[in-house]
């Protein structure tokens, strides 16, 4: 076994994937549950035929973070991590186009998905490597 497979295992790396895909698991979670009100949401922002995107990218997500997770198919699953997050960052968290009344949350939330995409982006690189 060479350095780079022994560091693959290393146990921060295995609970930094577990976090990193836990978290983003439940956010997929959270919007399939409650599919209704995020198609809504996406409606109001403006995207088109939010009744199959919202589904489509919310399944995007959950499968990326159980390959992280799990580090199966690392590439293709970080990828989708980071294809998620490019395509709703900008559209649904768009702080420069709301009102003074939901810009600080809007931003927020923009950061921590440009956070979020930072990591996608860190796993997809070390996934690159294997």
């Amino acid at each position: 076994m060479s350095e780079t497979d022994s560091q693959t295992d290393t146990a921060p790396s295995r609970l930094g994937r577990l976090l990193f895909a836990s978290g983003l698991a439940s956010l997929a979670l959270r919007n399939l549950s409650n599919l209704e009100g995020r198609i809504a949401y996406a409606d109001a922002k403006g995207v088109p035929e939010a009744d199959k995107l919202v589904p489509a990218a919310s399944g995007l997500l959950l499968g990326g973070s159980i390959g992280i997770g799990l580090w199966k198919y690392p590439r293709l699953a970080s990828a989708s991590v980071a294809a998620f997050l490019a395509g709703v960052t900008p559209t649904m968290h768009d702080f420069w186009a709301v009102g003074e009344e939901n810009r600080g949350e809007e931003l927020t939330s923009f950061l921590q998905n440009m956070t979020l995409l930072g990591a996608a982006i860190a796993f997809f690189r070390r996934a690159s490597r294997d």
